[in-house]
């Protein structure tokens, strides 16, 4: 460690001069990018903290009267406008962020990379880089829904996954809106999350398999209607119109199927099979002691994974509930199954080779914001959530380098 520190120090001193090669002296007047002419003053230094050790700048500075407003050349070369972190460093401070708790990628970052950092240094550089990621990608929805950006390789079949989970709040994040503790107050806001995928295989037992590395992720805490331009975008960029089968995976959550219907209208839609044998388990919960509860569940399910809901809602109908809470249940289940029945054909959707479960998508609410988003004591701004999932959809759909080459470009 001791040589690491010293090599370190050696390059930082050799970076150090070769950026001090040229210090953005441009003439006497330069254009400040708005039609102006800005006068140089004087030369300025700069401590820089590099992923070497940090060095000195001397840089000239330029005022332009007419904007009121100081200018750098060489800062904007270098990509340190309103900053004393490198490139490089912002990134390394970003991919900490997004992995973990800031203090904890603060620490991470001296540990490993020699590079002394405060946490709400990490905090704020790793949200600002979430903040970069989204805005390219706004920019690159736009060129997508306008045909700007098209792929044309052939897609046997593409899969949509959507899902919704909480994302703990400040409360200045959540007053006015309604919670479903005892207290009514809300303390999350859903954060909604989109996965595509394709296939093109399936296994020696005849189910599906995803296709290796074809998974990306897109999500945010905002309406269904903005989460729907996102995912619709997405989808598109993927080669959503050279699909030759387009299936739509999510839960029972209106909301999702509300997307799709405006979307991805001629999609196969399918309720995740595990979301409904769980309505089912909770249906016999109430309905039955713990012994009779599982044998009616297990028969109940039979009928539900062989596709036969008219049996299965035949079932419902001979039940006779004593309670009024009973009754209410019964009737959510049963309006349930049936606006669901044709989602619900999972024996139809086995025999085509196509997933029946929503896996994919749950695991990525876990992945990407629960173990980041969701630890003790965490509460979040809409924006600084945003702003890691954000990075981390990017990271995880293996965009990262895409992300810095489109930044820097």
């Amino acid at each position: 460690m001791a040589v690491r520190s010293s090599m370190h120090e050696v390059g930082g001193v050799l970076l150090e001069k070769l950026l001090s090669a040229d210090d953005g002296y441009r003439g006497h007047r330069i254009d400040c990018g708005k039609a102006h002419l800005a006068t140089f003053v004087d030369h300025r230094s700069k401590t820089l903290q590099t992923v070497l050790s940090k060095v000195e700048l001397r840089r000239a500075y330029y005022h332009c009267q007419d904007c009121q407003q100081g200018i750098i050349p060489r800062d904007r070369e270098l990509d340190i406008v309103a900053t004393s972190f490198s490139p490089g460093v912002r990134r390394l401070m970003g991919r900490v962020g997004s992995k973990e708790p800031f203090d904890e990628g603060r620490q991470d970052l001296e540990v490993l990379a020699g590079i002394v950092v405060n946490t709400k240094e990490v905090e704020r550089v790793s949200e600002r880089l979430g903040q970069q990621v989204e805005a390219i990608a706004v920019k690159e929805r736009r060129l997508v829904l306008s045909g700007k950006i098209v792929r044309i390789k052939p897609v046997p079949k593409m899969y949509i996954a959507i899902d919704g989970t909480g994302v703990p709040m400040v409360p200045r994040e959540t007053q006015g809106r309604q919670g479903k503790d005892d207290s009514g107050t809300a303390k999350t806001r859903e954060a909604k999350l989109g996965c595509v995928f394709t296939q093109t295989s399936l296994d020696d037992e005849g189910f599906a398999l995803r296709d290796p590395d074809s998974t990306t992720y897109v999500g945010a805490i905002e309406t269904a209607e903005q989460f729907g331009q996102r995912i619709f975008a997405e989808a598109i960029r993927r080669g959503l119109h050279f699909a030759e089968q387009v299936i739509v995976i999510g839960d029972g959550a209106p909301w999702i199927w509300n997307l799709a219907a405006e979307h991805f209208a001629n999609a196969t839609e399918i309720l995740d099979l595990y979301h409904a044998r769980e309505h089912v388990a909770d249906l016999a919960k109430v309905l039955y002691e713990p012994l009779q509860a599982k044998a009616w569940t297990e028969a109940s399910i039979q009928l539900l994974d062989a596709a036969n809901l008219e049996g299965l809602l035949s079932t419902f109908a001979r039940l006779r509930p004593k309670s009024e809470f009973a009754k209410d249940e019964l009737r959510k289940a049963t309006a349930y199954f049936r606006t669901n029945m044709e989602r619900m054909r999972y024996q139809h959707f086995r025999d085509q080779g196509l997933f029946v479960g929503s896996g994919v998508v749950e695991a990525a609410c876990k992945s990407i914001i629960g173990r980041r988003l969701k630890q003790s004591g965490m509460r979040w701004t809409v924006r600084g959530a945003n702003a890691i999932v954000a990075l981390r959809c990017c990271t995880l759909s293996g965009r990262w380098e895409q992300f810095w080459e489109t930044r820097c470009g």
